[in-house]
C-alpha cells in the first residue's frame, strides 16, 4: 500500500454497482470510456481507458495524468442484470398484476405516503408508468370495442365480435409493452415491483449474488491498493451499502487499504421504507458511525428518479446518535452545467438519472472520473467538506424494524 498522509493514490480498485439494469455491463464501460474522455478534455486532464483480459466479471483500468500525478484504476461491475431480466419476464396481463400489487404494497403499508412527504418527485416518477398503462388500457379498450363493432356488422356474429374486440386490445397492449424503450413505462414499474416484492427484503437470489460481491471486495482489500471504491447508482446504492456492511462486520484483513462507498441518485427509501426490509435498515444504522469508511452520498434535486439530497440513514429513521456518515452534497446540475445543456436534459429525466456517471461542462468540487480514477482517495478529497444546507434528515420510515446482524 502506498497512499500517503496527503491520501494520494497510486492505484484503485473500484466495484461498481448498476441500478436496475437489463442491459449487460459493457454500455457501462462504453460510457466510462466516451464521458471520461469527454470530462478530461473540459478538465485539463489525460484519462485512457482499455479492457481487461482475464478478469472474472467484467471490467476495464483507466490511466489518468492529472497535476502531473499518474494514477491507475481497476473497475469491476458488479453484474446482477440477469437478476433484473428474470424479473422483467411476463406479458401484459401479467404487468398489469404487477401495478396493481405494487401500487397496494407501497400504499397499505404507509411507504408511499411516507415517500411522498420525502420527495414528491420520486413518486411522480412512480405514479408515471400507473398514467401510462393505464391510457394504453384505454386506448386498448376503445380500439378493440371499435374492432369488435366493425366486425359484427360485417359478419353478423356476436362471438366472431368479441374474438376480434379482444385480439385488438390485446395487440395494441403488446405493442406498447414491445416499444417501451421509448416510454420506459415498464422498466420504471418492474423496478418499484422488484423492490416491493418482498416488502423490502431481498430475494434469496439477490442476498446469493450480494455474497459474491462482498467476496471480491474483501479479496481486493488484501491487494496491494491504495484505495478500494464502492461505487452505487440509483438503486444499485442500497445494494452497494449492503455489500459495504457485510465486508465490515465480517472485519478488515490487517494493512487494508482505506475503504470507502459512494453512493449517486440514490432511491434507498423506496426499499428502507417497506415493512420487511430490516436487513438494510441494519446495514445503514451499522454503516452511519463506522470508522473504518468514509461515505459520499451525491444527488442534485433536479433528479426526478432519486431522492435528492435525502441523508438515507436518518430518513429511514435509524440514525445511531454519533453518525457520521453518509456526507450528503449536491451534484448541483443546473450550476454544473451549460445552461443550454441543462435545458435539453432537465426533461429527459432518464438521460438525468446517469448524469452523475457523465462529463460535466463546469464541474464544481463532483467529478465522477477524478473520484474513480485520479490521485486523491475519497476521504482526503472531501476532507472537511460540509453537507449541503438542504440535506433533510427528517426521520419518516412508517417502519424502523432492524434484523440482527
Amino acid at each position: 500500500m502506498t497512499v500517503d498522509q496527503a491520501g494520494r493514490v497510486r492505484r484503485r480498485r473500484v466495484f461498481y454497482v448498476p441500478g436496475f439494469d437489463p442491459f449487460p455491463p459493457r454500455r457501462y464501460r462504453e460510457l466510462y470510456r466516451r464521458e471520461g474522455v469527454r470530462q478530461a478534455e473540459i478538465s485539463g486532464y489525460r484519462l485512457a481507458l482499455a479492457p481487461l483480459s482475464g478478469e472474472a466479471g467484467y471490467g476495464w483500468r483507466v490511466d489518468t495524468s492529472i497535476g502531473g500525478e499518474e494514477t491507475h484504476a481497476q473497475v469491476t461491475v458488479l453484474v446482477w442484470a440477469d437478476l433484473v431480466q428474470e424479473s422483467m419476464r411476463g406479458g401484459v396481463l401479467t404487468a398489469y398484476w404487477l401495478m396493481l400489487r405494487t401500487l397496494w404494497i407501497f400504499w397499505s403499508t404507509g411507504a408511499l405516503v411516507a415517500m411522498v412527504r420525502l420527495r414528491p418527485g420520486p413518486m411522480l416518477s412512480g405514479l408515471y408508468p400507473v398514467a401510462v398503462l393505464m391510457v394504453q388500457a384505454l386506448l386498448a379498450v376503445l380500439l378493440g370495442w371499435g374492432a369488435g363493432w366493425l366486425a359484427l356488422l360485417l359478419s353478423g356474429s356476436a362471438a366472431l365480435a368479441v374474438l376480434a374486440g379482444l385480439a385488438m386490445a390485446y395487440g395494441v397492449l403488446a405493442l406498447a409493452q414491445k416499444i417501451d424503450n421509448r416510454l420506459y413505462a415498464y422498466y420504471l414499474l418492474y423496478d418499484f415491483a422488484h423492490t416491493a416484492r418482498h416488502y423490502g427484503a431481498n430475494p434469496p437470489a439477490l442476498e446469493e449474488r450480494l455474497a459474491g460481491f462482498v467476496a471480491q471486495i474483501r479479496e481486493a482489500l488484501t491487494q496491494d491498493w491504495d484505495e478500494v471504491l464502492i461505487v452505487g447508482h440509483s438503486s444499485g446504492a442500497a445494494l452497494a451499502v449492503s455489500a459495504t456492511a457485510d465486508v465490515l462486520r465480517a472485519g478488515l484483513p490487517p494493512g487494508a487499504p482505506p475503504l470507502a462507498l459512494l453512493t449517486l441518485g440514490q432511491a434507498i427509501p423506496m426499499q428502507s421504507f417497506l415493512p420487511r426490509a430490516d436487513r438494510l435498515r441494519s446495514d445503514l444504522r451499522a454503516l452511519a458511525a463506522h470508522h473504518d469508511l468514509f461515505w459520499l452520498d451525491v444527488s442534485a434535486p433536479g433528479d426526478g428518479a432519486c431522492f435528492g439530497l435525502s441523508d438515507p440513514v436518518a430518513v429511514s429513521g435509524v440514525a445511531p446518535p454519533d453518525q457520521r456518515w453518509p456526507l450528503v452534497i449536491s451534484a448541483a446540475f443546473s450550476q454544473s452545467l451549460k445552461p443550454e445543456t441543462w435545458k435539453r436534459l432537465r426533461r429527459r429525466f432518464m438521460r438525468l438519472h446517469i448524469q452523475y456517471l457523465s462529463a460535466f461542462d463546469a464541474p464544481r468540487d463532483y467529478d465522477y472520473f477524478q473520484i474513480t480514477a485520479g490521485p486523491r482517495t475519497l476521504a482526503a478529497r472531501y476532507q472537511g467538506r460540509k453537507p449541503s444546507p438542504s440535506r433533510d434528515a427528517r426521520p419518516l420510515s412508517p417502519h424502523t424494524s432492524m434484523a440482527p446482524r
